[in-house]
This record gives C-alpha cells, structure tokens and sequence, in this order.
C-alpha cells in the first residue's frame, strides 16, 4: 500500500499496558529474571487492531497525524511490526527514550546492570526490522522526533548507521515544514531544532483514539525548574471544548478510561501558581461525562495545598461505582529548602521554599483522605546538592511513612536549564543517597500490595496478571540488595 507519510515507534510505544498508563515505566527496565516473552505481555503487549491500524498510539503522533491530514498529506500511524506492507516516502518515528539515557532507565540501569532497557533495545529493533530496511530500500526519508530527540546529539554516528535523515526537536506540529520538504525531494538537515511553538488554533485535534485516551489540557508550566524541559515552554491551555472534541474521539472508538494531561492539572486555565476550583470542577465533571475511569498525568503538592477543598470536590466527582481512586504523577524532588531556591525557586509558590517539606505533608494528607494515590518521584545527585540536602529529603519520607503512594528515587539528568551538566551514576552514589533509596523501597514495599489490589481491581484478566507485577517488585528489591544499593 502506498502512503505519503508513515507514523510509527517502537513495540513499547504503540501499546496501552493493559489500560494501566503506569506500567508503561517498565519498559524502562533492562531485560532481567523475568522471560522477555512473559515481561512483554507484563509491560508492553501489543496493541490490538482496528481495520488493519492500531485501535491506540501514542497521543504525540496522533497530533502529528492530524496536522498532516489537515495539510492535506496523506499520513496514518502503523504497528511497527506492519512496515513492510507499505510503500512511504517519509517514515516519522516518535522516541521516548531512544537509547536508554532518561531518568527512570538510568536508575533502573544503575540498579539493575543487566543491559540495556527494553525501550532502547526495542526501538534498536524497529530500524533493524525488514520493514524498516524495505522502505528504506525503496527511497524513504526517515525523520525522527519525540523527548529523546536530544539524545541523538551525543550519538551522531548513530543517524547514518541506520538512515536516519533528519532529528526533529520541538514540538511536533512544528515539524510539518520538514516533511513537505522531503516528500518534495529536499535534502534535509541531520539535525533541526525549531524554538518557535504553535498556538493553540494552530493545534490540531487528534482523528483517531489516543493511548488509553490521553488528552491533553494544555501545555508548558509556570513553575521553572532548571532540570525539566518542559518550562522552557511558553504556557498554553486548551479551551474545553477542544478538549471535549478529543475525548469524544475516544469514546467513539471504545476506550472507556482517559487521562488528563498537563504538567500541572490543577494550574489549568491559570497563568500563575493558584488553582481555580470553578475551571477545575469543570474539567473534570466533563472528562466524567465521557471516561468511566479518568486520572491526571501530574499535579504538584504545591497546588494541592495551596486549595485543599479543589481535591475534596474532585473527588466528589471521580470516585463512585466505576472508580474508587484516581492518580497522578507528583514530584517530590527534594525535602531540602536550599536545592528548592537553588534549582525550581517556583517549586513551593505560593509557599516559601522554607515551608515545602511541611507543603508536602499537608499536602499528602489531604490527598490519602480523597482516595487519591500517587506516583512520586525525587531527584538524586542535583548539581549543588550536599550531604544536608540528602539528609533532609531522608526526613521528608520518614515523614510519609503514612503517605499511601509510590515513592520512586531517580538519577540526575542534565535537561532543561542544566543540560550542560553531567550525569548522576550509580558510582557517585554516598551512602546517603544508599539511606535514601532504602527509605524509598521500604515505603514503597509497605505500600504496594495495597496498591495493586486497587490498581487491578475490576476486570478478570488483571486479577490473574496482578501476582506477577509483585513478584517483579520483589525481584527489584532482591537486585537492589545483590548490587548493595539497598543492604
């Protein structure tokens, strides 16, 4: 079949993980003691197929999708493993973490150190695919885009080893001009940063259902953190009714639970650092409306403090007779005062950094009483931190103790404002941060029977998968202990 433009990424990508967004981070394991048959079906089984196509992919290529079908290209996105059943001029591969280097692979690496992750060895095995190598064959340009995209910057010999024509970092509406012009024949930078962003009617709605219907609500944040990407982007909010038209995709082609996402759920529709409860109420009771089961990709403890009743009404919402709870990512990051004026100075507002462990706690209570459970994450190995840092945030989550969430540790990463920066190993790694990460598998252990049984709570193939997800647990922790990161 032939097609002007091709959209795919690599088996972990196009998947929904049994409908849980979350287990998506297993992939950044490295192979392990689980068979990599019985971990794939765990972590990243395939997507089934809808008229030949996937019925899910990846929300970042549904948008490019849309742009280029609005443009009047022919494009569509399909299973990687279907390449060869096409004739394309331009392949568009999107990237979560190419090689391995983001901040959940590099810790898992530096725990685990049984080689690389799964989503670099799958995305490896894309460009190594006999599909891949046909279209290639026949005169395809490939282009390549996605968080990882500054990856390939350390990894230049890396483009020609597998015909790679041109690495895309941006947001991805932005890359359109570069597919016109290799369909038109042009030759095409190796590498293309685009600073300018597209505005919000220059964004297009997605056409086709989105991993387990994510929709984004907006994009950018306020908050600033030197060592997070996202900031260096101006802030944008979709209006509801863009945001309904995708939900209303999803639905109609069967997908009954979706997420809200924005680095800050609770911010939507605000410029500052306040939540607005009637724009938040809102929201949700029209994500209600449409997803049986909805969840936020991330929120800050911040917000939550900063209007406790918002998360009271939310749960009035969300919780009934089809969902018991709902979750989030939330950064943590640090206990310490001087890492938060030193490295996201906007992390507490409208607090004062003195007051963020105790934002935190507050926070947290609110949270556990309004059946919200989190996925938290700190940041080991920040340039300027000090033995003091470390120590405080050891503090912080002896102080959660009661706090029913994950609480994930994770290696230093040099984005953002800090991408000059070096990496954090395992090897820089003092016995403080051993104390800490301790901490964390034993908070996380106390918590996470409890958690799965809500997590895999409702349909029957979860009940008989759920033992499983507990015994990698374990074998982490077993690991953690053989490789002395936890005693």
């Amino acid at each position: 079949m032939k097609i002007d433009v091709l959209l795919t990424c690599d088996r972990t990508l196009m998947s929904n993980h049994h409908g849980k967004e979350f287990l998506g981070f297993g992939t950044s394991a490295p192979p392990n003691w689980i068979p990599e048959l019985i971990f794939r079906q765990l972590f990243f089984p395939k997507m089934k197929k809808v008229d030949g196509l996937p019925w899910q992919a990846p929300y970042g290529l549904r948008k490019i999708e849309a742009k280029l079908i609005d443009e009047g290209i022919d494009a569509i996105v399909v299973d990687p493993d279907d390449l060869a059943g096409y004739k394309a001029k331009v392949i568009g591969i999107y990237v979560m973490d190419a090689f391995g280097w983001g901040p959940s692979s590099t810790t898992f690496a530096g725990i685990m150190k049984t080689g690389e992750p799964y989503l670099a060895k799958y995305f490896k095995k894309l460009l190594q695919s006999k599909g891949y190598k046909k279209l290639k064959a026949h005169g395809a340009k490939t282009i390549v885009g996605g968080p990882a995209a500054w990856q390939f910057r350390f990894k230049p010999e890396f483009l020609d080893e597998y015909g790679i024509d041109c690495v895309f970092e941006g947001e991805g509406e932005m890359a359109v001009h570069l597919i016109k012009k290799a369909l038109d024949g042009e030759e095409l930078p190796k590498f293309y940063k685009e600073s300018k962003v597209p505005a919000i009617e220059e964004i297009p709605e997605i056409k086709r259902a989105s991993v387990n219907g994510l929709v984004e609500i907006g994009r950018g944040c306020p908050r600033g953190c030197k060592f997070c990407s996202v900031t260096l982007r101006p802030l944008r909010w979709y209006p509801y009714e863009k945001i309904e038209k995708e939900m209303k995709v999803n639905v109609e082609a069967g997908v009954k639970g979706g997420i809200l996402h924005a680095e800050d759920v609770l911010l939507y529709g605000q410029r500052g650092v306040i939540p607005n409860e009637e724009k938040i109420v809102k929201l949700n009771e029209m994500a209600k409306k449409y997803y049986n089961i909805i969840s936020w990709s991330h929120a800050s403890f911040a917000a939550v403090a900063a209007k406790p009743k918002i998360i009271e009404k939310v749960a009035e919402i969300i919780c009934d007779e089809k969902q018991r709870w709902w979750g989030a990512e939330m950064g943590i990051e640090t206990g310490s005062p001087e890492l938060i004026k030193k490295a996201m100075p906007a992390k507490a507002k409208p607090f004062k950094p003195e007051e963020y462990p105790e934002v935190v706690k507050q926070a947290a209570g609110i949270i556990t009483d309004n059946n919200m459970i989190p996925a938290c994450t700190l940041i080991a190995g920040l340039p300027e931190e000090e033995e003091k840092d470390i120590i405080k945030t050891i503090e912080l989550i002896e102080d959660l103790k009661d706090f029913k969430s994950l609480i994930v540790p994770l290696f230093f990463v040099p984005m953002g404002k800090l991408k000059e920066k070096d990496w954090f190993r395992k090897e820089e790694m003092s016995e403080l941060h051993k104390e800490l990460f301790i901490k964390c598998m034993l908070h996380n252990l106390r918590w996470v029977k409890e958690i799965t049984n809500d997590y895999f709570r409702g349909k029957k193939v979860h009940s008989i998968i759920k033992p499983f997800y507990i015994l990698f647990v374990k074998l982490i922790e077993w690991q953690a202990k053989k490789k002395g990161v936890l005693e």
